[in-house]
């Protein structure tokens, strides 16, 4: 851009929520125009309009949708434009696109500037509807460098995709501009506010309101911080959002508390153990492709019970390991006996409970060193006599038992997690992605993502710290995991709520009022990926470090609410249980046996009921089936396991 446009970091934005009538694209642009040119008079100097904006969204056919499309750039952007010209102002419109040399349609968003056409962005990740009549688009996900910061552009379901939001946050993106026609949530969605947290960038979403061909759509047009919270929203109805950007805020990419339980979104990241993700791992029936080769095939699976222990920090015993082990057997004994007769298949545990999250204040102030020297003296071997009390636990209990450990091997420190169960220890994982607070003593982990198979399914491990960055997660769904494991330590994501919305239709998810956990990161890593979540965090503080709970078992679905789910507040403490399906079919058992007859054979059959072979099909059961994974783009995701962007 040319250098006569003022640079500016702190500027005005605007997002403009607006119902497009499908079909009257002349209507539609004169009040787009209009909007627009208020949020311009209005001072923001960005300004950002509703996917499909010109024309209205649920299009049948591309012979239905012809009319309506055009070349980018074309006439209705022109006038546009003129305002951008005229404003000195970026504005980013969303419509369909027509490529005059193949007659291919897009869904398509383009960014103009005061001097002209900025760049143009066409939808990655269809949407259901979208392959009725577009292509998904094949220009990438750029980054434009403007004298307003660095820009990019996402579409509407792009933002369930981690990757499409992380790729142009390693490049240093300041402000995503987000079109979308968003629905069947609540908004501003819980989606949106993570890919905003997770890259520390901030997201404008430009959403339509109102009912088109029996679809609702949800409004919520916003300005998301790069901490994830709402700056401003709009529930319902045409208007305008306005917010302001510091890009300042945007390039500082650090997060947690300012003590020692904070890290790095990009410093910390792991991209050697990431390879996976550019593999499309789910593009074939996912029983076939894991049993390929009888190297992989995936476990049963069964209907189960997973539980967490949320802990107070405070009330911790402060003592020798085998002193800790037998307050702890005697805490879980406890709680599994005032549960029967329901009790956990497999039992979640905080992260670091051998030997404790913290030294004794006894100690002193916390130091650097008397923590160092707290986690180092209290580290354990494996296998050795800790883990020898644990299996008897697990034993005497019948459960398997994940659980956080400071690890000693040799010379070397780690913070470990092991899976254990009535025969010994089954899996062990050392941390990846390690916080400022075990830089003290740790070493980064050396064994990798693996998951473990069980009767219970196959099992990931992690810590809470490692599922914050989603490449962790979206490697473990990869392999086939069907529930995720994490022992935590955390202060931090807060959860943050919202109010009901006028908006309301019947898949609900937040209900219809105030939602105090409206977004809990830890509830898209689940849905996100198709897996159950059991993350079991410690509460409470102990002079300057604090853990902030929210333990839960969450759901590999985002459907409908009541959400399948439990969550431990901050001021839960003890046992929570959840039952967990990791059945191919959810009504049914899997099965391989063929039936008596085969197709075009119907001898014998009552029904007409053809002979069916499960490795053929996709599972009906989400976490096995993974559909969120079946529709990635990888082609796209090489960016993500480059060691330097």
């Amino acid at each position: 851009m040319s250098t006569r446009i003022p640079s500016l970091s702190r500027y005005r934005v605007a997002a403009v929520q607006y119902e497009p009538t499908l079909g009257e694209k002349e209507k539609n642009v004169r009040d787009l125009l209009r909007l627009t040119e208020e949020a311009a008079q209005h001072d923001a100097r960005l300004i950002v309009l509703p996917e499909m904006a010109t024309t209205g969204y649920c299009w049948t056919s591309r012979e239905e949708i012809a009319p309506y499309t055009e070349s980018l750039p074309g006439p209705t952007t022109e006038r546009f434009q003129a305002l951008a010209t005229r404003y000195g102002c970026f504005i980013a419109l969303g419509l369909p696109e027509v490529d005059p040399e193949t007659d291919v349609y897009y869904n398509s968003m383009i960014l103009l500037g005061p001097e002209g056409t900025v760049g143009i962005y066409r939808k990655i990740h269809s949407y259901i509807s979208e392959p009725r009549w577009a292509r998904d688009g094949d220009l990438g996900i750029p980054v434009w460098d403007t004298p307003i910061g660095r820009l990019s552009g996402l579409i509407c379901m792009d933002a369930m995709y981690f990757e499409a939001v992380r790729i142009p946050a390693l490049h240093d993106v300041d402000v995503l501009l987000f079109p979308t026609n968003w629905l069947d949530e609540k908004c501003p969605s819980s989606w949106w506010m993570t890919r905003a947290f997770e890259n520390g960038i901030y997201l404008i979403a430009a959403n339509r309101y109102g009912n088109e061909r029996g679809v609702q759509f949800t409004g919520g047009s916003c300005i998301i911080d790069p901490d994830g919270s709402i700056q401003a929203y709009r529930d319902n109805d045409e208007g305008i959002v306005y917010g302001e950007v510091d890009l300042e805020r945007a390039r500082d990419k650090r997060w947690g508390s300012d003590l020692l339980m904070g890290g790095h979104r990009f410093a910390d990241r792991v991209p050697s153990a990431y390879t996976a993700l550019v593999q499309n791992t789910y593009l074939w029936e996912p029983l076939r492709y894991h049993g390929l080769y009888d190297l992989g095939e995936l476990p049963e699976g069964q209907l189960s019970c997973a539980g967490i222990v949320q802990m107070d920090m405070q009330e911790f015993p402060l003592q020798s390991s085998e002193g800790i082990l037998q307050a702890l057997s005697d805490m879980v004994r406890t709680a599994i006996s005032h549960s029967e007769p329901a009790r956990p298949d497999v039992l979640v545990l905080p992260e670091l409970l051998l030997p404790g999250p913290l030294p004794s204040l006894n100690q002193g102030i916390l130091t650097p060193e008397t923590i160092s020297t707290h986690f180092r003296q209290g580290a354990i071997t494996v296998p050795g006599l800790e883990v020898e009390m644990l299996v008897a636990l697990a034993d005497e209990l019948q459960i398997s038992m994940v659980v956080g450990v400071a690890e000693r091997l040799g010379d070397a420190y780690y913070n470990t997690v092991l899976l254990i169960d009535p025969e010994g220890v089954y899996g062990i994982y050392r941390k990846l992605h390690l916080t400022p607070l075990d830089r003290l003593w740790a070493t980064p982990g050396n064994l990798g993502l693996q998951t473990f198979d069980t009767p219970t399914g196959r099992i990931g491990l992690a810590t809470g710290y490692d599922v914050l960055f989603p490449e962790t997660l979206r490697v473990l769904a990869g392999k086939g995991a069907d529930l995720v494991c994490a022992p935590a330590f955390l202060d931090f994501p807060p959860p943050i709520g919202l109010a009901a919305s006028y908006i309301k239709n019947a898949n609900q998810v937040d209900g219809d009022e105030y939602d105090a956990l409206h977004h809990i990161i830890w509830r898209i890593r689940a849905a996100e990926n198709n897996v159950y979540l059991a993350m079991a965090n410690w509460k409470g503080s102990r002079g300057t470090l604090a853990s902030n709970g929210f333990s839960g078992i969450y759901s590999p679905n985002s459907g409908n609410a009541p959400l399948s789910e439990v969550v431990a507040e901050e001021d839960d403490l003890g046992l929570m249980m959840m039952t967990i399906d990791t059945r191919e079919q959810r009504t049914g058992r899997r099965t391989t046996r063929m039936l008596e007859y085969s197709p075009g054979n119907m001898t014998g059959s009552l029904t007409g009921e053809l002979a069916y072979d499960i490795y053929d099909s996709i599972p009906g059961n989400a976490v096995r089936g993974k559909p969120f994974l079946r529709k990635r783009q990888p082609f796209w995701y090489l960016e993500l396991v480059r060691r330097k962007v």
